[in-house]
């Protein structure tokens, strides 16, 4: 919805390819860092370990804050859209008797949460078989999806593709448009942190990272050459353009559910290991993390109840995930960069850009601070208090709240994950010395 209606068809396209340019170097500058420093902790570990030795609990204790705030919001994200595709499949089996309301969604949210959290709690252990459920569905999902578009929808031109532009948020010209509409390919391209040695890691992430750019760059060309009509996508009862599209080119409602179904099940299993990600510490009593697991149940449970209120400010609460996970890559990222820039060591990596690492860096830095900045903007020029992105809001609240508590407790107690990086260059230092 973001990309049609800032960027239109090719502005879908072109803002993709930007963003999968961007993304790549911030993912490359991160599986450096993973190769040097192979943890779960993922960016707050980094942090602890390259950020200059007088700010390391500081900027560390900060990052973790907005992972957190990233990955709680990243559930919520996960629920409000498969909530939102059983409401769609439901409108277009049903179109003349369910008229959808915003409870009924909310409720779905809850609803799949507690799913996700029960099975964190009782079946944690069955995680791995779900995440090879997720690559073999995904794999065969993704022809089911695009054959019967390629084969059975009417097709724009290339031209209607790939040269059209739309600036329908109002923001007075496509280039500005497109920045706005940046947010929807980095919600796809957002990496996480994974548990592996210091080579396959990185490795592991590159190989998604080019993966899921070209898969998605297909099904986003797929999609803009199956649009029958931008503003009926956009008007949809179904809440998802895709699944108006789907209709329209199977011409079959029962077409458009089963393939609407491989994308709900994909989305609420990523939905289940998003739950995992926000539990990184093992409770010894119940072996799962009880504590951060019911954590997320609430914050998730308040965060759907922003939908009762307005869908379009819930979904301005889904960029602040983004806007959190980026933040996070920012200082990590930055550290690493000040690290060369003054010319301090670094731990080896078994993977390595070379020479490559401060460009790459550099280009990380400058695309996500962009990228950031635009992660808080509304879907359309003029606002009021429902349509208002008020993901800056909550992102300030948190961060203040985080600073408030660290100056006035945590940093008593908080130390930092500075294990790795002071023994290592004590050592370089005492071997230069000698």
């Amino acid at each position: 919805m973001t990309g049609l209606i800032n960027g239109g068809l090719g502005g879908m396209i072109y803002t993709y390819i930007g963003g999968t340019f961007g993304m790549s170097c911030a993912i490359l500058a991160m599986a450096e860092m993973a190769s040097m420093a192979p943890t779960s902790g993922g960016q707050y570990h980094w942090v602890s370990e390259f950020a200059p030795k007088r700010y390391q609990r500081f900027l560390s204790y900060v990052t973790g804050w907005v992972c957190v705030l990233g990955w709680h919001t990243g559930i919520a994200g996960c629920c409000y859209t498969v909530a939102n595709m059983i409401i769609g499949i439901i409108s277009i089996n049903h179109p003349e008797t369910y008229i959808p309301q915003a409870w009924h969604g909310t409720l779905l949210i809850i609803g799949i949460a507690f799913i996700a959290i029960v099975f964190n709690t009782f079946f944690a252990q069955k995680l791995p078989l779900v995440e090879g459920f997720i690559l073999i569905l995904h794999f065969f999902g993704f022809f089911a999806v695009l054959i019967p578009l390629w084969v059975l929808a009417p097709r724009n031109t290339p031209k209607q593709v790939f040269q059209t532009f739309e600036d329908r948020g109002g923001w007075g010209s496509s280039g500005l448009a497109c920045l706005v509409g940046l947010i929807a390919p980095i919600y796809a391209l957002i990496a996480e942190e994974i548990k592996d040695a210091s080579r396959v890691l990185p490795l592991a992430m590159v190989w998604t990272l080019i993966l899921n750019s070209l898969t998605g760059l297909i099904m986003l060309i797929t999609f803009s050459f199956c649009v029958h009509n931008i503003d009926e996508a956009l008007e949809s009862s179904t809440g998802f353009p895709f699944i108006s599209v789907f209709v329209h080119a199977t011409r079959s409602v029962s077409g458009a559910t089963g393939m609407t179904a491989i994308m709900l099940i994909l989305q609420a299993c990523a939905g289940i290991s998003n739950v995992a990600t926000t539990s990184r510490q093992v409770d010894n009593r119940y072996i799962v993390p009880l504590n951060a697991l019911f954590v997320s149940f609430i914050v998730v449970c308040l965060m759907s109840l922003v939908n009762i209120g307005s869908s379009i400010a819930f979904n301005a609460i889904i960029s602040l995930g983004v806007a959190s996970l980026l933040s996070s890559y920012i200082i990590s990222i930055s550290c690493v960069r000040l690290k060369r820039w003054r010319g301090e060591p670094l731990p080896p990596a078994r993977w390595s850009m070379g020479k490559w690492s401060s460009t790459v860096e550099t280009i990380a830095i400058l695309f996500l601070v962009i990228a950031w900045v635009f992660s808080f903007f509304p879907l359309t020029r003029s606002v009021d208090v429902q349509t208002m992105n008020w993901s800056c809001a909550i992102f300030g609240g948190v961060v203040i709240f985080a600073l408030i508590y660290y100056f006035t407790y945590a940093r008593n107690v908080y130390k930092g994950p500075v294990t790795r990086i002071r023994p290592w260059v004590e050592l370089v230092d005492h071997r230069r010395n000698d």
